[in-house]
């Protein structure tokens, strides 16, 4: 089912449809199909496409001070940040390290006694780690008491983690959520069907407040058509979980 999730989205985004009419463009020698495929592709390739859908799924939040949080009974910081290297035997960072550096920037400010981590793990990567495992290592090196730290069990996706964590924490329903500024208001919206009270700390900005439209804004990138593909990404997801009601307790 994970493997499902991951592989649909390919076929209806930018690189997917691209690669389909450019397919059926030769097969049936119809040139504007072809054409279709290069507008589409030119188009999610522009800066401004993919930062303007970007800042839309970021939804206008800024990253909170720490000292503005009110205490919680725990904090919850989502995977999604390692990459499991020969060599490196805690990871190295991917490019959303600031879930770890500010769930522990908020226990060291004493905004909750709990540090949880969820043991994330794709059915596709039997022999890597659970990332959680490797979190928690680290936690653990700049002083974090193991005593302080959760882990879950394998998960798969949000869902499974709010999941994982309502059975984890009990009758604890308090927490701060730490995750990337893009999949902050799917998360929380998972973690309140799972009965929590949210309070929510996002980090991993991907675009700033700054609107330059120089030319070089639309100039194709293939960072631009990553920043497109994950924003689109985000909003399947939205559209997904609305489709199967799990927003509506």
């Amino acid at each position: 089912m994970h493997f499902f999730h991951k592989l649909l989205p390919i076929l209806v985004l930018p690189l997917g449809i691209t690669l389909i009419a450019l397919l059926a463009g030769l097969a049936f020698h119809k040139k504007i199909l072809l054409w279709y495929a290069a507008v589409v592709l030119w188009a999610f390739s522009m800066p401004v496409v993919g930062d303007g859908l970007m800042r839309f799924v970021e939804g206008g939040m800024s990253r909170p001070s720490v000292s503005s949080l009110e205490k919680a009974d725990a904090l919850v910081v989502l995977s999604g940040m390692i990459r499991q290297v020969e060599g490196a035997p805690l990871g190295e960072w991917g490019d959303a390290a600031d879930r770890f550096e500010g769930g522990i920037e908020l226990f060291k400010a004493g905004k909750a006694p709990l540090l949880l981590f969820t043991r994330g793990h794709l059915p596709w990567k039997p022999y890597d780690v659970p990332e959680g495992e490797l979190l928690a290592k680290r936690a653990i090196l700049l002083g974090v008491p193991q005593s302080a730290i959760r882990l879950t069990p394998n998960v798969g996706n949000t869902a499974d983690e709010a999941a994982a964590i309502r059975t984890l924490l009990g009758s604890q329903k308090r927490i701060i959520l730490v995750t990337s500024a893009f999949h902050m208001r799917r998360s929380i919206l998972l973690f309140k069907k799972a009965g929590f009270e949210v309070i929510s700390f996002p980090v991993d900005y991907r675009v700033n407040n700054s609107y330059d439209s120089t030319i070089l804004r639309f100039l194709p990138s293939a960072e631009a058509l990553e920043q497109s593909e994950r924003a689109l990404r985000e909003l399947m997801g939205w559209f997904y979980y609305w489709v199967r009601g799990s927003f509506v307790k």
